[in-house]
């Protein structure tokens, strides 16, 4: 086997771990996805109401002080 064969199959079979090491991180990246979502829905549900409470005091107060 020549060198430049040798450094062929060398690369081959690291690129070929490369692909096997990101393809098993996919469900991870999935997961946390899933998860941060989760979040963010349950938190605007808890804090939705007192931030639109809020939104409208603001609203109020600037509207009020400009007429």
């Amino acid at each position: 086997m020549s060198r430049i064969d040798r450094l062929a199959l060398q690369t081959r079979l690291a690129w070929h771990d490369l692909a096997d090491d990101e393809r098993g991180d996919v469900p991870g990246w999935v997961l946390i996805t899933l998860m941060t979502a989760g979040l963010v829905v349950g938190i605007w549900l808890l804090a939705g109401p007192a931030l639109e409470g809020l939104f409208t005091q603001a609203i109020a107060r600037v509207t009020g002080g400009l007429g």
